[in-house]
């Protein structure tokens, strides 16, 4: 754990710092002053020549994921979901563990200092021990939100998958023997529900009673396509967004995922009760989902957020090419080059959607108070990153996790020199090639 990170370009208040010295303290960043101000003491990380910038947060993805990569590659959402579905019905717990650490590790080397891990309902208690030991060995922050749904449907048109599921009450036990366990660790524990259609207007309200009670996030993919929509109009009479304010179920610690086919007035209602939004640019390219209108949904207020999603869909879990993507696909929908640069981006990557999720607030970039959760980029490690004209505009157009040196963790260096400081990256992946899953298509 390093006491001081000397001489290093820092991203501060809007502006890079260039020749700062960053103290840290009790995992903390104790002070922010030109190199050399006070005599280095106690462990040094050398930061000449490269820039520091505050460590991204990953709004969603699916760890256990990671064994699926390319999976039903050219499916549409529904299909999608289906052959995802019978891999995670078969999860064993080495599985999630494999999938969960390698997800984790590779979210790491590519920036991301805490990501939030939405899981499928799952009746396996063993799994979810798995994939809370993999974190707590890779060493990420992570908000885990365990899933829930109470509609069966295995079509997932109007409900969920049935051999995943269990009783409400079953699953909000085994949520607070997560809280229990986590407790004290950089792993929070929150409720994941799958969509509006696998939920009912009771199950929702039982939800939000539960997650209010506990101060849990809960978080949900909403009209990610038009189907979530689409059903809720065929049965529930409204829309999806209206079928959740009836319920109750909109309120400041709400992550909405996705929202691709939010309109205007959907916009003005989960602004309103300050719900927080996840951006998923790849994966909604990747799954043809189509284009979330975000420069719409800052503008009506709404809190966004960067999500790299699950690595079935995405295809990795690599922050910084999400942060390119998501700028650029907005461009292209808006026929605009000067949409989400670097600042706004950045903004977005790391704070955008923290109040909702129950994380620090990060406005300013790298500030005395803030967690040490920080990431050392060195340009140089890359060719396609040099020569560096703007460190900003380099990130943002070329940054890749080639560039990604050193990322600690509450002060901990858990990444260096662009590897795992905790786990055996070769022994990792010969556990995910082991753990990969044999996959029979579902019948159309």
């Amino acid at each position: 754990m390093p006491d001081v990170i000397s001489d290093v370009t820092v991203w501060s208040q809007g502006r890079w710092l260039a020749g700062q010295d960053v103290r840290l303290r009790g995992g903390r960043v104790a002070a922010v002053e030109p190199h050399g101000l006070r005599p280095a003491a106690g462990t040094v990380l050398p930061g000449a020549g490269g820039h520091l910038v505050p460590g991204l947060v990953n709004t969603h993805t699916h760890l256990h994921q990671a064994v699926m990569r390319g999976l039903a590659e050219g499916e549409p959402l529904i299909r999608w979901l289906r052959h995802v579905a019978e891999g995670t019905v078969a999860l064993t717990p080495e599985q999630a563990y494999a999938a969960a650490a390698a997800a984790s590790v590779e979210a790491l080397r590519s920036g991301t200092t805490a990501l939030v891990e939405h899981m499928w309902p799952h009746p396996s208690r063993a799994v979810h021990d798995a994939v809370l030991a993999a974190l707590a060995d890779t060493g990420v922050r992570a908000l885990v939100c365990r899933g829930v749904a109470d509609r069966p449907d295995a079509t997932r048109r109007w409900g969920f998958e049935p051999r995943l599921m269990e009783p409400l009450d079953d699953a909000f036990g085994h949520i607070d023997d997560l809280a229990a366990a986590v407790r004290g660790t950089r792993v929070g524990i929150g409720v994941a529900l799958p969509n509006p259609r696998s939920v009912t207007a009771d199950g929702l309200r039982a939800v939000r009673a539960f997650a209010e009670e506990r101060g849990m996030t809960a978080t949900l993919h909403l009209l990610e396509t038009p189907t979530d929509d689409e059903m809720c109009r065929e049965h529930a009479g409204v829309g999806a967004v209206r079928y959740l304010a009836d319920a109750g179920f909109l309120w400041d610690r709400l992550l909405a995922v996705h929202c691709v086919a939010l309109d205007a007035e959907g916009r003005r209602v989960l602004a309103e009760h300050r719900v927080g939004v996840s951006y998923n640019p790849l994966s909604n390219m990747r799954l043809g989902s189509g284009v979330a209108p975000v420069p719409e949904m800052l503008a009506a207020g709404l809190r966004v957020g960067l999500g790299v999603d699950g690595a079935a869909s995405n295809d990795t879990q690599d922050a910084l090419e999400t942060l390119r993507i998501g700028a650029y696909l907005q461009r292209a929908a808006h026929r605009r080059s000067d949409l989400l640069g670097f600042a706004q981006m950045m903004g977005l990557a790391t704070n955008g959607a923290n109040a909702v999720l129950g994380m620090e607030e990060r406005p300013e970039g790298v500030v005395p108070g803030i967690q040490a959760d920080l990431v050392l980029l060195r340009f140089d490690r890359d060719l396609a990153c040099v020569p560096v004209h703007d460190p900003g505009a380099t990130l943002l157009t070329t940054g890749s996790a080639r560039a990604v040196d050193t990322v600690l963790v509450g002060g901990e260096t858990v990444i260096s020199g662009g590897y795992s400081t905790r786990v055996d990256e070769r022994d990792l992946v010969a556990r995910a090639v082991a753990a990969a899953p044999e996959f029979t298509a579902p019948a159309r």
